[in-house]
């Protein structure tokens, strides 16, 4: 069983020398004078005999390329050998394997049709060289040879066929999968750029904060610059470590045994209030009965107020702010305002519109739209919860950011 494999494979890697090989062996065999037993002696050995044989046998080594010629060969040799008298036992099967060849490699109606032809040429001839009626069992087996052939070349072809299917589906399958892990892998270092500049633009905007703090007391009240200071060298460092967290996760191929700083939730909502009281007034409420909200909810607002001061400190510094943090039983709804500055500024990429006093990007409605990422970071934080967001001037002067995060009390964690 495992010689015939292996022939199989050889034949499969080399088919031009197995049809070759065939080809010889059914020549041979049919210049052999042997007879079956019981039958009639073979015609005798001529030069035509041979010519025909070697005509017919060696087109077999071109059944592959070219099935249909190959088939019309070897029916017109094998017509002309009945014909003549020169046929010699195996050389008949000459047209079988062609006509399973053609089976294999075209359609079911072409070869049904070139197989029909064949075997209806070799038993018109079989029945005027033997002289005996269609029905009569040679030609009867004769014409089963060609009807067996051509069954089974169609079988193999549509086995083939078949495999051919399985293998493009998994193939596609594979592509699929790998199409997948790259948008997977492309959605993750958005997720993490997005993080990256909610952390770092936040730490850097405090940073600047307490350092004018500093800058400001240093001569006047030496201690208070000095406690500015500490908190300019906590948030660089804060930074530092939020950085090397990100990058680690990037670069690292294992998950990290060391331990990392908390997620940001509005638990942490006094620290990070604190960190902008310093340089620039901000107030803050709390309405409603704070209860824990689930993660995406709790991080997504702990994300919209911090982005909102850190927007607030670039275009409006020193503007007094406002933060709103109602609990509803249907959510929590987050309120960043400030009273805004005379002369807005440009920063973090987002476009403030003309006459405009707040932070951030202005609305769609009569302002030309930011190019940033403050708001549209903002934004799709609330909407990937399922909530709403909306910024904006105030009718007053200065800005308003406004987002309602959807947490119903049965979901809370």
């Amino acid at each position: 069983m495992g010689r015939l494999a292996q022939c199989r494979r050889v034949a499969r890697a080399h088919p031009v020398v197995a049809d070759a090989v065939l080809a010889v062996v059914l020549f041979v065999t049919s210049l052999l004078p042997l007879s079956p037993p019981g039958g009639p002696p073979r015609a005798p050995l001529t030069a035509g005999a041979v010519l025909l044989a070697a005509v017919g046998c060696g087109a077999l080594t071109l059944r592959r390329r070219h099935p249909l010629p190959v088939l019309a060969v070897a029916t017109v040799a094998v017509v002309l050998a009945q014909l003549t008298g020169l046929a010699r036992g195996p050389f008949v099967l000459v047209v079988a394997i062609a006509a399973y060849t053609v089976a294999t490699r075209t359609d079911r109606r072409t070869a049904a049709a070139a197989g029909a032809a064949s075997a209806l040429a070799v038993g018109v001839a079989a029945v005027v060289t033997l002289g005996v009626p269609w029905l009569d069992p040679a030609v009867v087996v004769l014409l089963l040879w060609f009807g067996v052939a051509v069954a089974f070349g169609d079988a193999v072809r549509s086995r083939r066929a078949y495999v051919a299917v399985l293998e493009e589906r998994a193939r596609r399958a594979e592509q699929t999968r790998e199409e997948e892990a790259l948008r997977r892998v492309a959605e993750e270092r958005l997720r993490i750029a997005r993080e990256l500049h909610d952390v770092v633009a936040h730490h850097i905007a405090l940073i600047n904060v307490q350092a004018g703090v500093a800058g400001h007391l240093l001569r006047g009240q030496p201690d208070a610059a000095e406690e500015a200071l500490g908190h300019v060298r906590a948030a660089g460092r804060t930074v530092l470590d939020e950085l090397a967290t990100l990058l680690g996760v990037l670069r690292g191929t294992e998950e990290s045994d060391a331990p990392t700083e908390p997620a940001p939730s509005l638990n942490r909502l006094d620290a990070l209030v604190e960190g902008f009281s310093s340089g620039q007034p901000v107030r803050w409420t709390v309405a409603g009965q704070p209860r824990p909200l689930p993660t995406a909810v709790d991080v997504a607002a702990y994300r919209i107020i911090q982005e909102s001061l850190t927007n607030a400190h670039r275009h409006a510094p020193g503007a007094a702010v406002a933060v709103r943090l109602r609990y509803d039983p249907d959510g929590v709804t987050i309120e960043v305002r400030d009273d805004g500055t005379p002369e807005p500024a440009e920063a973090d990429g987002d476009v403030v519109p003309d006459g405009h006093t707040g932070p951030g990007t202005a609305p769609a409605t009569g302002a030309r739209p930011g190019a940033g990422l403050g708001l549209l970071g903002m934004r799709e934080r609330a909407e990937t919860v399922g909530g709403t967001f909306a910024a904006g001037p105030r009718p007053g002067g200065g800005w308003l950011v406004r987002a309602e995060l959807p947490a119903p009390e049965e979901e809370a964690e």
